[in-house]
């Protein structure tokens, strides 16, 4: 799996274990990148990385709570002892939302956590992994994953505000890191089940009614244009952007307000 358009790169995935990282994951390696998956979800992060292996491609899974204080910078550290550099970072972990975690029901301990693992986690990482690319002269490419909800709301206020962070984080670190020719987007993804996203509690028919193209979306799905931002062939001129992968959701309004 040496050839592809990712051949030569070296790429850290988070949220591997699951879900669109997991969709992303696999398309790097399908393209030849060497990889680093990173989970808190050991056993299924260690399944995701052998599977990979068992494909053909190079991959090695790290445990991680990026909610934890010192983990994003020691889960660098250790990717690049792996790697030996960094051209590519997805940063796709976020922790699993509850439709009950409402403006009023939502507590201090799970709004502190996802915004430990999107928003202060993803700018340690993009700003550090930013440093090495620069100090080594690599044109990397970084690659966030937000949310349609970052600029309107989803009755979830922890995640809202999180996605919304973490949307300007990409944008600060697409100004900074470009003069030195590393790419900085984000794709927002529509209704993707799997990972943190349960589209029964959501209502899949509902949710299905609202898309455009009459389906929910596949990690596959926002895998292809993570590949597309990823590659120069097709994004050298692309930075700062957010890239919508909904399947036509966000025409629709299709989330009723909370009852307090």
């Amino acid at each position: 799996m040496a050839e592809g358009l990712l051949a030569g790169d070296t790429a850290l995935v988070t949220g591997a274990a699951s879900g669109i990282g997991h969709g992303i994951a696999a398309a790097l390696a399908r393209e030849g990148a060497r990889l680093v998956l990173a989970d808190v979800e050991a056993a299924r992060g260690e399944e995701v990385a052998a599977a990979v292996r068992a494909s053909g491609g190079d991959a090695r899974f790290l445990a991680a709570d990026l909610a934890a204080p010192g983990v994003p910078a020691r889960l660098l550290a250790s990717t690049l002892e792996a790697l030996g550099s960094l051209s590519i970072l997805v940063h796709s972990a976020s922790p699993r939302r509850l439709e009950a975690d409402t403006v009023a029901m939502v507590s201090d301990e799970t709004w502190d956590r996802m915004l430990a693992v999107n928003l202060r986690a993803g700018f340690q990482l993009g700003r550090d992994a930013g440093k090495h690319m620069r100090e080594q002269g690599i044109r990397g490419r970084m690659l966030y994953l937000t949310s349609l909800h970052a600029e309107s709301p989803r009755n979830l206020p922890h995640y809202s505000a999180a996605k919304a962070g973490e949307t300007m984080v990409m944008k600060e670190l697409a100004r900074a890191f470009g003069p030195h020719g590393i790419l900085v987007n984000a794709i927002a993804p529509g209704a993707i089940p799997g990972g943190g996203f349960d589209a029964k509690l959501a209502g899949v028919e509902r949710l299905t009614r609202c898309t455009s193209l009459g389906r929910l979306g596949t990690p596959d799905d926002i895998a292809g244009m993570a590949l597309a931002l990823l590659c120069d062939r097709f994004s050298a001129y692309v930075t700062g952007a957010t890239v919508v992968v909904d399947g036509g959701l966000a025409l629709h309004n299709w989330i009723e307000p909370p009852a307090l």
